[in-house]
């Protein structure tokens, strides 16, 4: 399953969620810390790897 990163807007602090892509479209994604659903989403790292060789 993907792990999501989050931010929350009222008491700063990021955190992670493991979740099916099901459970993410349902959102309603709240803060563990503050209990807020005022969450934004922080972009993913993302790198390609191939099988070529540089």
């Amino acid at each position: 399953m993907p792990s999501y990163e989050f931010v929350c807007k009222e008491c700063k602090k990021p955190f992670n969620r493991v979740m099916t892509l099901a459970e993410y479209e349902k959102g309603g994604i709240a803060c563990p810390q503050c209990k807020s659903k005022k969450v934004e989403q922080k972009p993913a790292a993302f790198f390609a790897m191939s099988a070529k060789k540089s």
